[in-house]
């Protein structure tokens, strides 16, 4: 006996119901069954980081790949955990002491940790709860912090190893840094900007006197750290002249002019100046000519004692100082307005400053070798494919990487020193005072570890590594790793790094690069652009499962989507059908279970066949990461097919207790399966349904259940053929319909027809609204159209006044066509899509696009009309 649905979907119990009751039933922990393992460890979420629309497709994409497999008979494990986030956390925790009038600073960096761990218990994992309303099924028992005591020593025990072999040391080089944090960050911690400024061209004399070089720059308050200029070898502006030396205006001191590849012979006088302290790409040119590398400009981002008279000023005030002094002493040529790129700090705001500083670097060429060889030999594979190359090439190219910030909130650097300085790297300061001897070790380094080093051991740190668990030997390698294209150098390298390192094996086998969110016009997502929308307020309103499938329908190798109100109106629409159509079908059963279909018509063997080839093309869809051709591929199948095309179809039969074992069986069986297939992009509606439906050998849940097995019997390419030649005719009769302005669903005595309908008469009747079909041509007026080599004939009657219609398609024509023309003017005219706003520009465009379309159907139906 089937269960009757509730009249209306209701996804706020439904959902929450369902995931209760799968948490209860251990369904998210692996079974260790036996059965082939599939493992993700999601990428962990900042502890500050508050839900937006790009959780809301990064983990459910996760979740989906899970149930799906889990779906073919695979043991699944989803791995959650956070990220401590060093320079996020340590900015929240700066602002709540700012607050109270207090600082880090002031309070010391022990009472900060401990403010820091009062924020993180208070916070705790919030952002895992919430993707508990998504439906992500993540095995929460062994979720995992990474700054759990367990997982710190699994980063200090690979900083320890690279360390005694030489691939962690401490040296120079120019990193970002925060002026106001104090501290160096990483690339994607940093935002790119064009500001207008200046650009400021500079005399530079030669000390003999013969001349001057003029050079430019953006930041003339770095020229007190000049240590050179440079020019192309190529460039015969400059031939003989090289060697010679120039004096550094304001400074007075000598500064050779050498020749180096690194400046461009095009650009302007094809001399720049080289400050390797403060610029990474003359650091570069530094290293090479062995230059001095003096520092001007300090932590605080004050000019320095190296800095003369402009000692203790501020970097902004000291480059008013010089340009005004260059000016009064005749150095500056002239001054232009320019567009200047910047990097700015994403958490303090502050321009960052290159700076040369002593930091911990780890030996990237070294390690990026065996990552190159396990990409080229197909042992890593990219989704979309064309990251392949651009991985590669990042490699090949890769420079050391930083691996230590002036920070408090973090894994600190596992590094301890004796009185001279010597570094001895361990877990604790007993061991390391072992490994000193009798030397006395004084002090541990202050810096913490860059938060992407903890974040390259995630994969086998979670699972136990070092200690050589159960978890490490049964997970890993894990299955794919779902990301983001913005952190595939900072991240996904660094994973493949650390794993084959440390592990000896490839990390995850697949890289599923997954798009980035946009709001319907293009724009960015952002919070502080006003641009931005909160998942938890849609899900409010629509549910979980409407809005992950707004997303996932749309997300496949394109790597930017659209999300809009609209596009999650239609998907709520989509779960509503789904559960109206469910409800139609149990009803439509009275207690009855066929067990048998019985025999099958030709329209049953057209929706099995086609059941047979959704089931495909969603298996081939899903298996290579397409979860855009599976959701359109699910929703033709069930709204088009199943709703509006068989359902109608078998409705007579549906009434008919001598008929209606076979379209019960067939609908029931096509339920299932699409409910199935539909589970791992909308798990709670269709676990829901699948509860109703009256099956024999049915699992408890179907979130265990199989993946549908389909008979090779349902596949009929000629039956699927013949039904939609019947379709297509019956489309076309629709449309000579509509032409006509006569109502949907009202019943004409008779169609004419002169061809061949293969035996549809019955069912082409019945979905074009006649009461039969009739071969030939009518006795009276009659308008027609051809499809599928079939002429179909409608006869007039009293019901329409031909002239009259035309008429008025043709003044409507005239007004869409007038409007349409305006509209394109608009948007052709370069200062309207200049001057007004996006919004409104794309809503112009919309218009258009509608109107278009209108004109499209006016002229199409004018055409009918003869």
């Amino acid at each position: 006996m089937a269960t009757e649905l509730a009249s209306t979907y209701d996804a706020s119990s439904v959902e929450s119901r369902w995931y209760e009751a799968w948490e209860k039933a251990g369904l998210f922990r692996p079974q260790h069954n036996g059965k082939p393992r599939f493992t993700i460890t999601i990428p962990p979420p900042n502890i500050t980081g508050s839900l937006h629309m790009g959780h809301a497709l990064c983990y459910p994409i996760q979740d989906l790949l899970g149930r799906y497999q889990r779906l073919r008979g695979k043991d699944v494990l989803i791995l959650p955990g956070t990220d401590h986030a060093s320079i996020a956390t340590q900015s929240v925790v700066e602002k709540m002491l700012r607050k109270e009038g207090s600082s880090g600073a002031q309070i010391g960096r022990e009472k900060f940790l401990e403010r820091a761990w009062l924020w993180r218990d208070e916070i705790g994992d919030a952002i895992l709860q919430q993707f508990r309303r998504f439906g992500c099924a993540f095995d929460w028992e062994r979720t995992v912090f990474t700054m759990d005591e367990s997982y710190i020593r699994a980063v200090n025990t690979a900083f320890i190893d690279w360390f005694e072999v030489g691939l962690i040391y401490r040296g120079k080089r120019v990193i970002n840094w925060d002026p106001v944090l104090k501290t160096n960050i990483s690339d994607i911690e940093t935002e790119r900007r064009t500001v207008k400024g200046k650009l400021y061209y500079i005399r530079y004399p030669f000390a003999d006197g013969s001349g001057h070089v003029t050079i430019a720059t953006t930041r003339p308050e770095t020229m007190l750290a000049d240590v050179a200029v440079a020019v192309h070898p190529s460039d015969p502006r400059y031939h003989g002249l090289v060697g010679k030396d120039l004096i550094l205006p304001l400074m007075n001191r000598p500064i050779p002019l050498i020749a180096d590849i690194y400046p461009d012979p095009e650009f302007g006088s094809g001399a720049v100046k080289i400050t390797p302290a403060h610029d990474a790409n003359d650091f570069t040119v530094g290293q090479r000519h062995k230059l001095p590398m003096p520092v001007v400009i300090d932590e605080a981002g004050k000019i320095n004692e190296n800095g003369g008279v402009y000692a203790g000023l501020d970097r902004n005030e000291a480059r008013k100082r010089v340009v005004a002094d260059l000016e009064e002493q005749g150095f500056l040529d002239h001054i232009d307005d320019h567009e200047i790129p910047i990097i700015v700090s994403e958490r303090s705001g502050e321009p960052i400053e290159p700076l040369l500083s002593e930091q911990w670097f780890a030996d990237q060429p070294k390690l990026a070798k065996a990552v190159i060889d396990a990409v080229e030999a197909g042992k890593i594979k990219f989704v979309p494919e064309r990251y392949t190359k651009i991985f590669v090439e990042w490699l090949e190219n890769v420079y050391d990487w930083n691996i230590s910030r002036q920070l408090w909130w973090g894994q600190r650097v596992p590094v301890y020193y004796t009185e001279d300085g010597t570094p001895f790297a361990a877990h604790s300061w007993e061991e390391a005072q072992q490994k000193a001897g009798d030397s006395k070790i004084v002090r541990q380094d202050d810096d913490v570890l860059d938060t992407w080093f903890s974040s390259g051991l995630w994969l086998f740190g979670t699972l136990g590594w070092p200690e050589e668990t159960e978890d490490l030997k049964t997970f890993y390698p894990t299955s794919v790793l779902v990301t983001s294209r913005e952190i595939i150098y900072l991240w996904v390298a660094r994973m493949a790094m650390m794993g084959l390192d440390f592990m000896k094996d490839i990390p995850f086998e697949d890289v599923y690069i997954y798009a980035t969110v946009l709001t319907e016009d293009g724009r960015r997502m952002s919070k502080s652009l006003g641009t931005g929308v909160d998942p938890n307020e849609v899900m409010d309103r629509i549910g979980a499962d409407a809005l992950r499938y707004t997303l996932l329908s749309q997300t496949g190798y394109n790597q930017d989507i659209r999300y809009s109100v609209r596009r999650t109106d239609e998907a709520r629409n989509f779960c509503n059908k789904i559960w109206n159509a469910t409800r139609f079908v149990l009803m439509n059963l009275d207690g009855e279970v066929p067990s048998e279909p019985g025999e099958l018509q030709v329209t049953d063997e057209w929706l099995l066949s086609r059941l047979y080839e959704t089931e495909r093309i969603v298996r081939e869809a899903y298996d290579a990461y397409d979860n855009a051709t599976a959701a359109q591929q699910l929703y033709r199948f069930f709204w088009s097919e199943l709703c509006d095309w068989y359902i109608e179809v078998s409705k007579s039969r549906l009434s008919d207790p001598a008929q209606r074992q076979t379209p019960q069986w067939v609908l029931l069986k096509a339920i299932e399966a699409f409910v199935t297939m539909m589970h791992p992009i909308m798990p709670h509606i269709t676990e829901e349904i699948y509860s109703h439906l009256p099956i024999s050998g049915k699992a408890p849940f179907l979130m265990s259940a199989d993946w549908p097995k389909l008979d090779l019997s349902f596949h009929r390419p000629e039956s699927e053929s013949k039904v939609e030649r019947w379709f297509e005719i019956t489309r076309s009769l629709r449309a000579l319909r509509a032409a006509l302005e006569i109502e949907p669903r009202k019943t004409l005595p008779a169609v004419y027809v002169e061809g061949d309908l293969a035996g549809g008469e019955s069912v082409i009747a019945s979905q074009a609204w006649c009461e039969r079909v009739e071969s030939g041509k009518p006795a009276g007026k009659f308008v027609s159209t051809t499809i599928q080599g079939v002429d179909l004939h409608l006869e007039l009657g009293d019901m329409v006044d031909l002239a009259k219609l035309r008429d008025k398609l043709s003044r409507e024509q005239e007004k869409l066509a007038d409007d349409g023309q305006k509209l394109r003017a608009r948007l052709e005219n370069p200062m309207f899509v200049e001057r007004a706003k996006p919004e409104v520009v794309e809503r112009e465009r919309e218009t258009l696009a509608d109107v278009e379309s209108r004109l499209e159907k006016v002229v199409e139906r004018l055409a009918l009309l003869g």
